[in-house]
């Protein structure tokens, strides 16, 4: 009775055994490569449990199969106009080829060596190849990164996916920056250019207003010849008026409207205060000594 309890706990113990070795489980985020003294013989990509031969005949590689976010460190270039910038781009990444990607970088490591020196070579070569304000301006038009980063992320993938099994999706710009031995000249460079700028447009600004003013100053001297011109005409045409009413008064009654002429010329210079001097034959002699007597 003993041995057969002994017998079945060892063929329990040895299935245990077998199946540690055979057995393996592979996760959602996961795929593996079942490797046979070494060299990858199998992908296994679905979710599960799964067997193999046993250890040490084969054995089981894991890897993510989710996109994955690889930083490279900053990186000094030379741009087209002879600036220094320094980039700092990230990598979208993930694992095209599994067989492939084991053979040629083994790991996520050797992978993310590999990528950094496709990414720093390509974004050299596409940098060189325009000036600084493409990259850093004020003007929308003038900006080029997106385009830059298209063109890099083209290359790159195309490179990855046939030399390592490696599919990059994107590599994009975080941030460009001047090294810290150039930052000072080049915020002078820039300060002086915003200065230059800001000349033009005050001169600009300034001629405008010199040509608005003359315009004011032109239209304003033609209204005014215009209102001394129409004023010109109402007054001669008044004058017209008055002269033909004088002449139809002086028509009509002759001594009545000299008569009233004269009375007119002593409400002009006659008051309390006045003293007047005149010839025995003045005409306002004549009226004043009548209505004397």
């Amino acid at each position: 009775m003993e041995k057969r309890w002994f017998y079945i706990v060892a063929v329990i113990v040895i299935a245990l055994l077998i199946a540690r070795t055979t057995l393996f489980i592979v996760d959602e985020t996961q795929v593996a490569i079942i490797t046979q003294f070494g060299d990858p013989v199998d992908v296994v990509g679905e979710a599960g449990l799964h067997w193999k031969l046993p250890q040490p005949v084969q054995a089981v590689r894991f890897f993510d199969s989710r996109l994955l976010i690889y930083d490279p460190k900053p990186t000094e270039f030379l741009t087209n106009d002879k600036k220094n910038i320094v980039a700092d781009a990230f990598v979208a990444w993930r694992i095209r080829d599994p067989k492939q990607f084991l053979e040629t970088v083994n790991d996520q490591a050797g992978a993310e060596v590999r990528m950094a020196d496709i990414v720093a070579s390509e974004l050299g070569a596409a940098l060189g190849q325009y000036p600084l304000h493409a990259l850093i301006s004020v003007d929308p038009e003038q900006m080029q990164v997106a385009a830059i980063m298209d063109t890099v992320t083209s290359e790159c993938h195309a490179i990855a996916a046939s030399s390592f099994g490696i599919d990059i999706s994107e590599v994009r710009m975080k941030r460009i920056a001047f090294p810290e031995q150039n930052k000072q000249s080049v915020f002078d460079r820039m300060r002086a250019e915003r200065g230059r700028i800001a000349m033009r447009y005050r001169s600009e600004g300034e001629e405008e207003a010199i040509r608005i003013r003359a315009e004011a100053d032109r239209q304003r001297q033609e209204i005014l010849a215009e209102a001394y011109r129409e004023a010109e005409t109402i007054r001669g045409r008044g004058d017209a008026q008055a002269a033909s009413i004088y002449a139809d008064a002086f028509n009509a009654d002759p001594e009545f409207y000299k008569f009233t002429r004269k009375l007119e010329s002593y409400g002009k210079f006659l008051d309390d205060k006045t003293t007047v001097i005149l010839s025995s034959d003045s005409d306002l002699l004549d009226l004043l000594d009548r209505k004397g007597r």
